[in-house]
């Protein structure tokens, strides 16, 4: 059976729902711990030994967002699913930035999505035992994209849901990284902006950064933030690990992205400038996906394009892989990712204006982002 010897722990206040799974589970061949709030969950997770962790967000006594944070720390290893009702998308964001490898919302009709969301979060938490392990293991690790494919629905006609869940996942406007500062403007003229920026650091010595704009540009751009999101937690939480180095692969990375993007079936086409930066030998690798964005060096209020080869927005089913740009960034060099032809950002950016993401109608939807390298 799909699930043999699977040691799961499975965390939900409703009574009924969880014995429910947990039979099903269990009739897969899988070894079921039940927790009915958040604390009690906590407990069993330090004690016990477990494969992965399915929760409800919802829990009482201890949310599952700060039991998850917790067992995180504890052992980030061990990956999870979570479970959510529609009404707290911005729950499910956060769950998916903490590194959740998929997650599946109430009512769940079919359990065997449940299963399916098991195998793949095992999948991709599993060490590669050689190279055609490596190979299967890179094209069975896909994310549950029913779940994706309903929420989708809810954004697209929900603005108000949309809006928020797209604002749960933007930064600060002025982001401290050891040894770097990342600064951004973003402008948006609708509730939702089809232009979306994050940077993370990478172990100790790397960090990544990118830029995105999606089309089509309606209530579908704040779920491509949210797919964006969870494509690059997945990678991270296996960098963690020590099970892939393609976070810090910006053609891989693009590859990888590319294929997840065609694979959710829906239809979103993203134009990306992807960063890497060794912040020890201050070198920079550059992959760039559509001509809508640029990549710039900055030198005080000069602003140099990067010649990058051109390339299909992701999600094209034609697009191919490209090659990366490398360079060392001099002495007093900034780099910029930002729209491409707009003067407006352009002299935003020269003034040093960096206000985060803002709605302006009198300014062209878009922006520009900015790492310092600080000695």
């Amino acid at each position: 059976m799909a699930l043999t010897d699977v040691n799961i722990l499975f965390v939900e206040d409703d009574p009924i729902f969880r014995q429910v799974v947990a039979d099903f589970l269990q009739g897969q061949g899988a070894r079921v711990q039940q927790a009915c709030n958040g604390s009690e969950g906590l407990t069993l997770f330090s004690d016990k030994i477990f494969d992965i962790v399915i929760a409800d967000l919802g829990l009482p006594v201890l949310g599952g967002l700060p039991m998850l944070k917790q067992m995180q720390s504890i052992n980030p290893a061990v990956p999870f699913v979570v479970i959510s009702g529609n009404d707290v998308m911005s729950d499910v964001v956060e769950a998916l930035r903490i590194g959740a490898s998929d997650y599946l919302t109430k009512p769940i009709a079919d359990l065997f999505v449940i299963e399916h969301a098991i195998t793949q979060a095992m999948l991709t938490a599993a060490m590669p035992l050689n190279v055609a392990g490596q190979s299967h293991l890179h094209e069975m690790n896909e994310l549950s994209y029913q779940e994706l494919t309903d929420n989708l629905q809810l954004l697209e006609q929900n603005v108000q849901a949309a809006k928020s869940v797209q604002q749960q996942l933007f930064p600060a406007s002025h982001v401290n990284y050891p040894n770097a500062v990342i600064d951004y403007s973003l402008f948006k003229n609708n509730d939702i902006s089809a232009y979306f920026i994050d940077s993370t650091m990478v172990g100790e010595r790397h960090l990544v950064m990118y830029m995105a704009h999606f089309h089509p540009e309606d209530n579908s751009a704040a779920f491509g933030c949210v797919l964006l999101r969870s494509f690059v937690n997945q990678k991270l939480k296996l960098f963690r690990n020590g099970l892939s180095t393609t976070l810090i692969e910006p053609g891989n990375m693009l590859g990888y992205l590319h294929k997840r993007m065609v694979r959710s079936g829906l239809h979103i086409l993203t134009d990306i400038v992807y960063v890497c930066i060794d912040l020890q030998q201050r070198v920079v690798a550059v992959g760039q996906a559509g001509n809508g964005l640029r990549c710039y060096l900055r030198h005080d209020n000069h602003l140099m394009p990067l010649v990058l080869p051109s390339a299909l927005q992701l999600g094209d089913v034609n697009w191919h892989q490209v090659g990366v740009q490398r360079r060392e960034l001099q002495l007093g060099e900034k780099l910029c990712i930002g729209t491409y032809h707009h003067q407006q950002h352009r002299q935003q950016l020269l003034d040093n204006r960096f206000t985060g993401l803002i709605y302006q109608s009198d300014i062209d939807a878009g922006g520009f982002m900015q790492l310092t390298c600080q000695a």
